[in-house]
């Protein structure tokens, strides 16, 4: 049986509760991987602020000692901006109740949980990503650098939705890396994953992006880069650059039968973690538009029931929220969206994702069908109330 594995290295137990809604007899274990690409040249831009380092394209690898030089200019390039996580947590003791019996009324034992995961910086100010379950309700983190100097480090904001999360450490022009615009990233592309994998600082491995766009149970937003780049415990929130140095995904999962890397590990894309990072550096926290409907997947009953040809996509809206955005532009019980703002949806998730993309407070226009015929329905989309975060 597969399950996930966690990608971060857990010196006592092993952090529960990540990724519940994954499907029954799945578990998810995060990995830590490696930052996003950026250092410091030494050379500043106007203004006295660094710059992010970009390397230069490769015009044709013609041999295998190519690849690997240019594997090797990449990694002392990124190196310097990935950073190693160490968290600590104090785990409440339940007090005995053989102790209570006897009247032995001691005060339960807390103790405390260390573990390790990765990140890298995004910011030259010290605005670091990486991983929320790599500092879920952590008492103490601490940044390692690559220098090997080691900073105290606050949580800015976290989105646990899309596994994320922002730390500032007190530092200032120290080398960054950029996030790229990984739809442009292919399937056969190479890529690079950094991180400490099992505690081992500054590991590099490689690898091909095996796949876009995969869909894996772990939340609304799954739409993560497949990858066969080695990813282990402790590599999780360490970045996944293509031979620019580029960050083109944030390494988070693995799927693994023995709990060790088997070739097929899920990056968060960087496209992705780019608006999730601006909303979190700016104000702390992800506001997300709010359509207020509950949506399914078409199946051959619905499309018996509703008359639809037998090749029917899209995302049925099987009730309304009473006051909701979709309520108050007409929406029904019945109608099936195809399409937002003229992106296609051909299931529920697409529909989280496209509905991901707008902003709250933004009108867009929603193609549907109902009774059989195709309309268009204006709709202002709301902020997605705080009680239905984790839904």
């Amino acid at each position: 049986m597969f399950e996930f594995q966690p990608g971060f290295w857990k010196l006592s137990a092993a952090q529960p509760g990540f990724r519940r809604g994954l499907a029954a007899g799945i578990l998810v274990a995060i990995l830590a991987v490696a930052g996003t690409l950026g250092f410091y040249t030494g050379v500043e831009a106007r203004g006295g602020a660094p710059a992010p380092v970009t390397v230069p394209a490769t015009p044709g690898l013609v041999s295998a000692a190519d690849l690997g030089r240019a594997f090797a200019d990449v990694a002392k390039r990124v190196e310097p901006a990935v950073v190693n996580i160490n968290t600590e947590q104090v785990i409440r003791g339940i007090p005995d109740p053989f102790e209570e019996f006897f009247g032995l009324r001691r005060a339960p034992r807390n103790y405390k949980q260390a573990s390790l995961g990765s990140g890298f910086i995004v910011d030259p100010q010290g605005l670091v990503l990486t991983n929320y379950h790599v500092v879920e309700k952590a008492s103490r983190i601490n940044v390692k650098l690559d220098s090997g100097r080691v900073l105290d480090a606050r949580v800015v904001g976290t989105d646990p939705q899309t596994d994320l999360a922002v730390l500032k450490i007190q530092a200032s022009n120290v080398p960054y890396l950029r996030l790229a615009d990984s739809n442009r990233t292919e399937v056969g592309d190479w890529v690079l994953a950094f991180g400490s994998p099992f505690g081992l600082q500054k590991t590099m491995t490689a690898g091909i992006v095996s796949a876009k766009g995969r869909v894996i149970g772990a939340g609304p937003y799954d739409n993560f880069l497949q990858t066969d780049a080695a990813i282990n415990r402790g590599n999780s929130g360490g970045p996944l650059v293509n031979l620019q140095g580029e960050v083109v995904g944030i390494n988070t999962l693995i799927l693994s039968e023995g709990g060790g890397w088997e070739g097929v590990g899920f990056a968060i894309p960087s496209s992705t973690a780019s608006g999730v990072y601006q909303q979190l550096a700016r104000s702390g926290k992800v506001s997300r538009s709010w359509l207020g409907v509950y949506p399914e997947d078409i199946t051959p009953s619905v499309v018996r029931k509703l008359g639809l040809r037998d090749d029917a996509k899209g995302a049925l809206v099987a009730d309304v929220e009473a006051g909701s955005p979709a309520s108050r532009a007409g929406m029904r019980a019945g109608d099936v969206i195809v399409a937002v703002g003229g992106q296609s949806v051909e299931s529920r998730h697409d529909l989280f994702l496209a509905l991901g993309d707008s902003r709250p407070g933004s009108l867009v226009q929603l193609t549907l069908l109902r009774d059989g015929r195709r309309m268009a329905l204006d709709v202002r989309l709301g902020e997605r109330p705080a009680d239905l975060a984790e839904r």
